[in-house]
């Protein structure tokens, strides 16, 4: 600590003296370290323009740079919650069209099943039923049965004509006996 005073003495001393206080005496060793010269103040220098306006632009740059960092990261955190809402939503509609899906489906393998079993039905009853030939063969035989019915039946009544012929034809021959009236 002595030795800073010792400096700080030397440079307040005029150049002459500066001298001395190298020199190897007692008195100027006591001399240089019983002057209490005061603390040096530093000088500020003064700003300059171009300093100034470096220091300025930098001091702008970085409001602006952190001004500009803070909003980026705003935006930043509002685009990640809307996109994560979108996720939701994409992932909540994508359950419901799947959930519809596997109702879609079972509803679907049930109508095909029901179908399944009408086309089985389907083909019993084609099996059991009449084809057209089947149909237009037994219509031909009901028009034979049905001829053959009209001809007996053209034939019973000649036969019936024949008898009430006859029995006029001997009705007239044999006059009835009278009937007695009361």
């Amino acid at each position: 600590m002595a030795s800073l005073r010792c400096l700080s003495a030397a440079r307040a001393l005029p150049r002459a003296s500066a001298s001395r206080l190298f020199s190897g005496g007692q008195i100027s060793r006591n001399e240089a370290a019983g002057a209490n010269l005061g603390t040096v103040q530093v000088q500020k220098k003064p700003v300059g323009g171009f300093r100034g306006g470096i220091v300025g632009f930098l001091f702008g740059f970085s409001v602006a740079s952190s001004f500009a960092a803070y909003h980026l990261l705003e935006e930043y955190q509002q685009a990640s919650a809307t996109l994560q809402a979108s996720v939701e939503t994409l992932q909540l509609s994508t359950e419901k069209v799947l959930h519809g899906f596997f109702v879609a489906s079972y509803l679907i393998s049930a109508h095909v099943r029901r179908i399944e079993a009408v086309e089985k039905d389907l083909k019993a009853l084609s099996q059991a039923s009449a084809s057209k030939e089947d149909i237009s063969r037994v219509r031909a035989e009901t028009k034979k049965l049905l001829d053959g019915l009209h001809v007996e039946f053209l034939d019973l009544r000649t036969h019936v004509w024949g008898i009430q012929q006859d029995i006029q034809a001997l009705s007239k021959k044999n006059p009835p006996p009278p009937t007695e009236r009361i």
